[in-house]
């Protein structure tokens, strides 16, 4: 291998090692953010669109800036006007030139052609216009992306705690699995006894086989939901494995309150930015509707040249200037500009009618998100009130049980409540994250400050075991 092949080796193992996620390593709500940030399908097509957009407002400058352009050729010719033109211009005409055998029947004549050329437009209404308008879409466009990246945060919310919902699930129908197939060996070993019937124990084997059908299908959900985070992530092909998330736990419900309680009485920022990109995308279809009234002004334009002619090379002999300015007026050009005059007034009423439905739209969203928000925590006190409830009720049963003053009937139903409530608890967690988000979203703010919720999530065990 040689010494250039050998850094090129070492230069591109390093950018992997720089850019590739490391398969061990546990990514935070943070990470996520940045990762989808500069990773993620929906904002890397954003950004495109942007940059795509942001282009354009150049291609009017041609009616603006200054053009330069340099000539050369080569003619060689026998038509009389052109042998004697050619021999003008070449500064060559003597006497002998004006001998009516030669201008009727001259030898060819070559000529080396050169020039640079300088166009300058003074006034062209329809480009400046044109200039406005471009401006303004890119600007759309850009508050576009920033939408799109604000809606991908959601997301990315969503998801993230989506897996670690998934995984507490899972959990939780595992230790609920292992604790109702204990009861099917204890009522199978009390059938024998003869201290129940045949038929308690065959319900807790239907109890249990129940448990198991819901732990398989939570299985099957966490492993989705990891691929859409993984999606989410920009992850082409890639999965995120078990255990890849730092936040093992959701948060604990007096965190998550303290966290998102406020977000129910906040102001929207104004405008939000798809509300931005509505306000710019109307006034660049008036600036397009302005451009296509302005080619139906006079357009004025200055010109200056210098001319080189020679029988021997580019560039040589005498130099020839010109300067000028020419006005051109096309007011009628085959209904052509009719048809655009109307595109874009039709164009300019659209988007007038977008960005009344955005604003709209804008202000209805914040109100849904506030009640969503409102009911979200509702439910959450709902929520942890009657797992605490069934825990206590799931316990009592056990005592009863333990003593023979309950039935196994009474001990599944005790533990498939307590299960169902801790399930309910937790997607109760997960649901006023999600709408604090989307909450945050709806008023223009960043929902990437949830960021504080998965610094503390990683002690949620330890909140519940200590009661906090």
């Amino acid at each position: 291998m040689t010494s250039s092949r050998f850094l090129l080796a070492l230069v591109t193992i390093g950018f992997v090692q720089r850019t590739a996620p490391h398969a061990g390593a546990q990514v935070t709500l943070r990470e996520a953010f940045a990762e989808a940030e500069h990773a993620g399908y929906t904002n890397r097509i954003a950004a495109g669109n942007t940059a795509a957009q942001r282009a354009q407002t150049l291609a009017p400058l041609k009616g603006i800036l200054p053009n330069v352009r340099v000539e050369a050729g080569y003619v060689r010719t026998t038509d009389p006007i052109g042998v004697f033109g050619t021999t003008l211009r070449q500064r060559a005409v003597t006497p002998a030139n004006f001998d009516p055998e030669r201008l009727n029947n001259p030898t060819a004549a070559g000529n080396y052609q050169a020039g640079v050329v300088l166009e300058q437009p003074l006034l062209n209404a329809d480009a400046w216009m044109g200039r406005r308008a471009a401006v303004h879409a890119a600007d759309a466009t850009r508050a576009a992306e920033e939408w799109t990246r604000l809606s991908t945060r959601v997301d990315v919310v969503r998801a993230y705690y989506g897996v670690v919902l998934a995984a507490e699930r899972v959990a939780a129908l595992r230790a609920a699995a292992r604790a109702a197939h204990a009861h099917v060996a204890q009522a199978e070993a009390m059938v024998k006894q003869g201290l129940v019937t045949k038929s308690d124990a065959l319900l807790a084997s239907v109890r249990a086989g129940d448990v198991d059908a819901q732990l398989a299908e939570a299985e099957g959900a966490a492993t989705t939901t990891r691929h859409q985070l993984a999606v989410l992530l920009g992850r082409s092909g890639d999965d995120l494995p078990d255990s890849s998330l730092q936040a093992k736990h959701l948060p604990p419900t007096h965190r998550i309150r303290a966290e998102v309680a406020g977000d129910t009485l906040a102001r929207a920022a104004e405008p939000r930015a798809d509300v931005r990109a509505a306000i710019d995308g109307l006034a660049a279809a008036r600036g397009d509707a302005l451009r296509a009234k302005a080619t139906l002004v006079p357009r004025l334009n200055g010109f200056a040249r210098y001319d080189w002619n020679s029988p021997t090379g580019l560039y040589s002999g005498d130099r020839n200037w010109t300067v000028g300015v020419v006005a051109s007026w096309n007011p009628f050009g085959g209904a052509s500009e009719l048809a655009d005059i109307e595109a874009t007034a039709g164009r300019a009423d659209a988007a007038q009618a977008q960005a009344e439905a955005a604003r709209a739209s804008a202000r209805l969203e914040i109100e849904q998100t506030r009640t969503a928000l409102s009911v979200a925590l509702t439910r959450l006190d709902l929520a942890e009130h009657a797992a605490a409830q069934s825990a206590e009720a799931h316990r009592l049963v056990s005592r009863k049980y333990g003593g023979g003053l309950a039935g196994v009937v009474e001990l599944l139903d005790a533990q498939a409540a307590e299960t169902q409530s801790a399930l309910a608890l937790a997607e109760a967690r997960w649901a006023a994250i999600v709408a604090a988000a989307e909450r945050r979203r709806a008023l223009g703010l960043d929902p990437a400050s949830l960021t504080s919720l998965d610094d503390t999530s990683t002690v949620a065990a330890r909140d519940a075991q200590t009661g906090r």
